[in-house]
């Protein structure tokens, strides 16, 4: 009885690292092949003036966004964290709906919104439209990754005990002096991952930006949109340089990540 156990117990372990080794195996072969591909012509292009200006605009509108998506996400989700309120759960729901919308759906969405007579011509009278636009590639990360930063910070409000918030309060300090100086301290892991999984989303965009923003070379081309251009008009070994710069600045954001994650900070 005790020999059946013991095998059966074997034969559980040996399956999950069956599983294991085969997605293991599976996500680096295919990741070693992309890299056998690009690198020998990769130092010939990642210094081509596209592939720069790709590197720029993506950095640049991954870090703007991200900015913009924690300064509506930290208080957004203190709100749901901390108060309740009628139709709470109805709110909840539809912010999270850029979740489980197809990117290229949301760009959709996004280009009629903002084509609507009335909005048009409003944002055009600022020059502020983000139809085809750099501003454009903003409001896409912002509508796609609000929700994701949103859902991260309010598990990580949630988890901190409200007790402290109300000490804080006993000793005089005020709803807001207490969220700077209890809430945001004790949340500053969950704000950075957060931040991290967001900008690292934001690099990696694409059916949105290309809804709202376009893919128009040297204008609005961020680094996915070369990859799309470039393997539109057989230029490979451009779109293969794109996307080794893409995983690399994603690994080391998982990387930042998971050491941040583990430290004791």
């Amino acid at each position: 009885m005790k020999s059946n156990l013991k095998y059966k117990n074997l034969f559980f372990t040996l399956m999950i690292f069956l599983f294991m080794f085969l997605f293991f195996s599976f996500i680096s072969l295919v990741i070693i092949n992309l890299f056998r591909e690009g690198l020998p012509n990769f130092f010939a292009n990642v210094y081509d003036e596209e592939i720069l200006f790709a590197i720029r605009l993506s950095l640049v509108t991954s870090t703007i966004s991200t900015l913009i998506c924690m300064a509506f996400a930290l208080p957004i989700s203190y709100a749901l964290a901390r108060y309740e309120f009628p139709f709470k759960s109805l709110v909840m729901s539809i912010m999270q709906i850029p979740m489980s919308l197809p990117p290229l759906a949301s760009g959709l969405a996004l280009l009629l919104f903002f084509s609507l007579d009335n909005i048009r011509n409003f944002l055009d009278k600022y020059d502020i439209s983000p139809v085809f636009s750099v501003k454009g590639i903003i409001v896409a990360h912002f509508f796609i990754n609000t929700p994701y930063m949103i859902r991260i910070l309010k598990a990580t409000i949630e988890n901190i005990d409200p007790k402290l918030e109300f000490v804080s309060r006993t000793l005089g300090y005020s709803k807001l002096k207490t969220f700077f100086k209890i809430t945001l301290p004790l949340s500053k892991k969950g704000l950075f991952a957060s931040t991290v999984i967001t900008w690292s989303k934001a690099m990696g965009e694409f059916g949105t930006v290309l809804l709202l923003a376009g893919a128009t070379r040297m204008k609005t081309e961020t680094l996915p949109v070369t990859i799309y251009l470039n393997v539109s008009v057989g230029s490979l070994d451009k779109a293969l340089t794109s996307a080794i710069v893409l995983i690399v600045i994603s690994s080391i954001s998982l990387l930042i990540f998971s050491r941040f994650e583990d430290s004791k900070f």
